[in-house]
Order: C-alpha cells, then structure tokens, then sequence
C-alpha cells in the first residue's frame, strides 16, 4: 500500500512538474510573440517613416511611357502625381451575400458613424467610403494612417475590429485593383472556372466568394467550380492558406506551368467516351514586370528598366494562348496584368488576335489605375 501512495505521489509532482514547465514555455513563448509584434510594428513604423526619403523619380521610366502615349499629354502631370502618392488601404467584406450584408451594416452604424468629424491632432478624419463601382456597398477605401489609429479611441476601436474581423475571415484585405477581373468575369454558382496564375490567392477567394454569393442556409452547394493553379509549389501553400478560410467544398489547387496547363478529362458517360473539360470562366492574371504597382513597391523607382517587359511577352502570350484553348465555346476569359507596359498588355492580345482568325467573337480592353485587363468571349 505503501509503495502504492508513494507510486501515486511521485506520478502526481512529475504531472505537476510538467505543467510547471509547459505554463512557463508559453509564458515565454507569448513573451516573445509580443516582442516580435512590437518589432514589426516599429519596422512598419521605419518603413512606412521612409516612404518620404525614397527618390520617387526614374527618367527613363518617364521618357518611355511619354513616348507609349499612354495617356494624354493634358493629364500626364497627374498621372505622374498619382503614382509618387502612397497607396491607399482597402478591404473587402468576404463571405455570402446576405452574411456580407450583415458585416456591412455591422461596420456603417457602429464604427463608420462615428467618424464623422472626428478630429484628430487638430485635422478632421476622412471616414472610410465605399467603392462606387463594387456591388451592395461590399468594399471599403481607408486613408488613416497607422499612427493616426493609435491615437484616438474610436479609431483604434475600429483597427482592432478590422484585426478581428480579418482573423475570423470576414474581411480580406485587398488592393481595389485587384478586385476588378473577378467581377469581369460575371461568376454564376454553375460555372467552371480556372485561375491559371492563381497565388497568392486573393482574387481566387474572391471568385469562391462570387460562387457562393446565393448560398442560404437551406440552400444546396453549388454546382460549379473553381480550379486554382500556379507553377511555384511554395506559392501554392499560400493560396491555400488564403482561400481555407472559405471553407468551400469547391475548390481544387493545381501546381502546373499555366503555358503547357494540362487537359483533365471527365468521366466517361454510357453514351460517349471520355470528355476534356472545359471551363466557363478563365482567368489569366498573368507573370508581368509589374511596374503598375510602383505606388507600392517603391524600389521600382529605382530598379525600373526598359528590358523588364519584353522578356515577359512570349510567356505571357504562351498562357494567354492555353487559355483560350480550354475555354468553353460561349465562354469568357479574362486577361490580366500589373504593368502599363503595352508589350505586356495590348502587343500579347494583338498577337492572340492575329493567331485566331476570328476565332474569339467579342473583346473588350478596360485600364485601371494599375491594371490592364482584357476580356475575351469565345
């Protein structure tokens, strides 16, 4: 009985001294992720702080978009002014659509109304608006610094609910520009649809989002798909990590080179053989120089160079072209960039153009800020 009680004791202050040592690791470990958040907070503080010192100027950079015409000589002051200006925040709010709603009239009667002539430093707060041309008021445009949502209760209140709300899936951050070729592409829940260069996976979440948007909760899963690839394996790890929170049944990640993408064959039916697959919806947002987004990624500035785009051309060109291989006869495709570089842009849907012989019915070319999209219809 003894050795029983001593048995029992010495199991209890093993168990005892194991939870002493897991609860001071994970002391240690918060410890240690507090000080890595505050480290990060004072890197962004640094680099955001050295914005400002940057020399946002490149003469062969103006020089050549001069000579591309890309935009009239009346507004290229402008243009130029636009591009040294920091790039604003926008988010977006993810999820069906009535569940969208709601996040929606969560953030304008609770956050966004008490904005309204805020004053902070001395200076009134532009209260975050939505973007017109996005439907059902779904995303937002902030222009507060980081700083400023420190400093007063209210703003910080409304980070912490972006914080969360981000977390839980609720709220995608995203660049407006990048939220303009799924809406292109007109998603209904039946499509099949492809993205061919799909990570990180922003605009392939949305495409999920766009599928799902007439979900209820009596209704049945969609009939459609979306298939999301890219040729780099350690990309394809983060659009899973981008679109898991989706929770969709609907989804199927490849890791191909977009240019040679294969064919995937259905199972064949009593009454024919096997049949290739076809999509309803394309999306080739395309490998590019990316000099569009130099709002962004300032080092542009400096590392810009006339040969950045002509190497991308044939690439470009070569996955535009499998594209419209395994799209759908009625179909539409999508194709897009991050450059303002017409050899990325107009000279690839030229070439396409001349290698269809009236193949593609109808196309259509919309430029945005920093964006070229191109949409095709078979």
């Amino acid at each position: 009985m003894m050795r029983l009680k001593n048995f029992t004791r010495g199991c209890a202050h093993k168990f005892r001294s194991k939870m002493h040592k897991r609860r001071r690791e994970l002391e240690r470990s918060e410890q240690g992720e507090k000080k890595k958040r505050r480290r990060g907070r004072k890197k962004r503080d640094a680099d955001t702080a050295g914005y400002s010192l940057v020399d946002k100027r490149n003469d062969a950079f103006e020089k050549f978009y001069k000579e591309q015409n890309i935009v009239s000589e009346d507004e290229w002051s402008a243009f130029m002014s636009a591009l040294r200006e920091n790039l604003p925040a926008t988010f977006r709010i993810t999820g069906t659509r009535s569940h969208a709603k709601q996040v929606s009239e969560c953030l304008e009667t609770i956050f966004f109304k008490d904005m309204h002539g805020l004053k902070v430093d001395g200076e009134i707060v532009s209260p975050p608006h939505p973007l017109s041309w996005y439907p059902d008021r779904l995303a937002w445009h902030v222009s507060l610094p980081r700083k400023v949502l420190r400093k007063h209760p209210t703003l910080a209140k409304f980070h912490q609910f972006l914080v969360h709300e981000t977390e839980k899936g609720n709220l995608s951050r995203q660049e407006a520009v990048s939220m303009i070729p799924p809406l292109l592409l007109d998603v209904k829940p039946h499509h099949k649809i492809l993205d061919m260069c799909a990570a990180p996976g922003s605009k392939t979440a949305q495409l999920l989002e766009l599928l799902h948007a007439e979900d209820t909760a009596t209704s049945t899963m969609p009939s459609g798909f979306v298939i999301a690839n890219d040729k780099d394996h350690k990309r394809c790890y983060i659009l899973l990590h981008q679109t898991k929170r989706i929770n969709s049944p609907c989804l199927m990640v490849t890791n191909h080179d977009a240019s040679v993408y294969p064919t995937i064959y259905l199972e064949p039916k009593a009454s024919a053989g096997r049949q290739p697959l076809v999509y309803d919806r394309v999306l080739c947002d395309v490998p590019c120089s990316g000099d569009g987004t130099i709002r962004k990624n300032i080092i542009m500035w400096k590392k810009w160079n006339p040969t950045l785009g002509p190497g991308l051309h044939r690439v470009q060109l070569r996955i535009l072209c499998r594209g419209i291989e395994v799209l759908a006869s009625g179909g539409r495709l999508v194709y897009s960039t991050c450059s303002l570089n017409p050899i990325e842009d107009e000279a690839v849907v030229a070439a396409l153009l001349a290698m269809s012989k009236g193949v593609i019915a109808h196309m259509v070319c919309v430029i945005c800020a920093r964006v070229c999209v191109y949409v095709c219809v078979c």
